[in-house]
């Protein structure tokens, strides 16, 4: 409204009455202008009654209380699994005990989702430093609490642990118990002899593996097929998939050899020919690639230092660990990474391998894989490596970096064949074929 300066006091105090019993006051501003006096007039209104509360607003108040609660329960137990985390990561690798593996164990038991990783994560931890420091102990540890508290693909490294195949049967519900009886059957030993009164290997008893080839896995045994055949001098087998290519090692190592030739150079040749075939599928650009990067061997430059190895680099080992499985699969089926025997990166271990599955042979592992590996990688790529297959199991540790032992010194490597291979089956008869098995 206009207030002219002409109006009474009078009538200024009825105004300011009416305005403050409508819940509202006016501010007037005035200000000079060309004309005379010009007034402007600002309203502001401000609500005098006490606001309401209504359901739906303490409600939102409650949720969002929840929300606060709920996130701040949260942050406090990731605080404390990270501070569980650091407690493992941080202990020395001499001061780890077995008992220091069954308290972590008892802590999973005794814990749920995120607390439960983290003790799972540190009982990892610990079994990898008991592995740096003491390899008997970490071995007995692991046989005597896996599989009954820590599954054997839990380990990091099965190489020497004895393979005890359990079942476990649920309590009941109300004591949340579960008891576990161990087979014993299924793993006691029995000794076999063969035709000629040698003793023979006991063949693998658990479950076969289905394996699903990918396009990528069906691509390289088709390319490895085609070089094994290039390097055996036309052997081939209509047989599809990876027992064609069994058909061909076999046939090429149980072939009739020439007047003069014996199995000890035939097995030699088996060799050379795997080496072959490993570097045609690697191309002839990756070996190089991977002695200069990964192995540290000084390239051909006109220099001092040509074909001097500065390595293997740090990362090799583990590095190599992370790429085979990919490339690998087609030949020994699903791997994942693992420790080698010394606790450092770099291991690799086949769940169970096809080659050996599918062939039942230790001949064919030995001479087709197992040897002409390690050469090649020593020979060709600069890195050693160790491959220890387990014929209980059907598993196979690579172990990249680590020096092999000859197979004839290797006491974890058993004498004789397989009881069922069918190789032994076609070399009956023939002489100085114990070669083939060592």
């Amino acid at each position: 409204f206009l207030s002219p300066p002409t109006m009474s006091r009078r009538s200024a105090l009825l105004i300011g009455a009416a305005a403050l019993a409508s819940a509202s006051f006016t501010a007037t501003a005035f200000s000079p202008s060309s004309c005379g006096l010009l007034v402007s007039t600002k309203r502001v209104t401000t609500k005098l009654a006490p606001r309401k509360t209504t359901l739906h607003s303490s409600l939102s108040n409650n949720d969002d209380d929840d929300v606060l609660n709920k996130l701040s329960a949260e942050l406090k137990e990731l605080a404390e699994c990270t501070s569980l985390i650091y407690s493992y990561l941080s202990k020395p690798d001499k001061s780890v005990s077995a008992e220091d593996v069954v308290l972590a164990c008892d802590a999973v038991d005794a814990s749920s989702k995120l607390r439960q990783k983290s003790h799972e994560f540190g009982r990892y931890q610990l079994l990898v430093k008991l592995l740096k420091s003491d390899y008997d102990a970490y071995v007995t540890t692991a046989e005597f609490l896996s599989p009954s508290r820590i599954p054997r693909g839990e380990l990091p490294n099965v190489q020497d642990v004895v393979y005890v195949p359990f079942t476990a049967a649920a309590a009941n519900e109300d004591d949340a118990t579960e008891e576990t009886t161990v087979d014993t059957n299924v793993v006691a030993v029995t000794t076999v002899t063969g035709e000629d009164g040698q003793p023979l290997v006991a063949d693998c008893t658990l479950e076969e593996l289905a394996y699903n080839d990918s396009p990528l896995d069906k691509l390289l045994l088709s390319i490895f097929r085609n070089l094994v055949t290039t390097h055996t001098g036309g052997v081939t087998s209509d047989i599809p998939g990876i027992k064609g290519l069994l058909a061909q090692g076999r046939q090429y190592m149980t072939m009739e050899l020439p007047e003069g030739v014996t199995y000890e150079d035939h097995t030699k040749a088996q060799h050379t020919m795997v080496k072959n075939t490993l570097g045609g599928l690697m191309t002839p650009v990756l070996p190089p690639f991977y002695r200069i990067f990964m192995s540290g061997i000084v390239p051909k430059l006109g220099t001092d230092y040509d074909g001097k190895q500065i390595g293997p680099w740090f990362y090799a080992p583990w590095l190599t660990s992370m790429v085979t499985p990919t490339f690998f699969g087609f030949l020994v089926g699903p791997s994942k990474p693992n420790r080698r025997s010394d606790g450092q990166r770099g291991g690799l271990v086949v769940e169970k391998c096809k080659f050996l599955q599918e062939s039942g042979c230790k001949g064919l592992c030995l001479h087709q894989c197992k040897l002409p590996a390690q050469e090649f990688f020593k020979e060709e790529l600069g890195l050693s490596l160790t491959v220890k297959p387990n014929f209980v199991t059907q598993e196979c540790q690579w172990s990249f970096g680590e020096e092999p032992v000859d197979v004839v010194e290797d006491d974890s490597f058993p004498k004789g064949c397989l009881v069922g291979c069918d190789s032994r089956k076609v070399m009956s008869g023939r002489k100085s074929t114990d070669v083939l098995c060592m």
